[in-house]
């Protein structure tokens, strides 16, 4: 089953590779979406793909992602995303 999630990730989590890190995890799990740094020092993530891949990404997230990484705290909620995505991108 198709499930999509944005949810934005706290800490030190600009200026590390994590986009780049998430960008790689997402893409190895067949997903979909973007990775983007936001104005407060978070990034805000959405994936889509089988609920079971979605879940092991946010795993990995809350997990604290790429070892250069320090997550504090990871919100998710479902998401409906205004357009589809055919891959997993960073956007800036």
């Amino acid at each position: 089953m198709e499930k999509c999630v944005i949810c934005w990730v706290y800490g030190m989590v600009q200026g590390v590779g994590f986009r780049y890190f998430t960008q790689q995890e997402a893409g190895r799990l067949g997903l979909h979406g973007y990775a983007k740094n936001l104005d407060d020092g978070s990034v805000e993530v959405v994936a889509c793909g089988e609920d079971e891949r979605v879940e092991k990404l946010l795993t990995w997230l809350k997990s604290g992602g790429p070892r250069s990484a320090r997550v504090d705290k990871v919100l998710s909620e479902p998401h409906q995303p205004e357009k589809a995505w055919s891959n997993f991108s960073i956007r800036y």
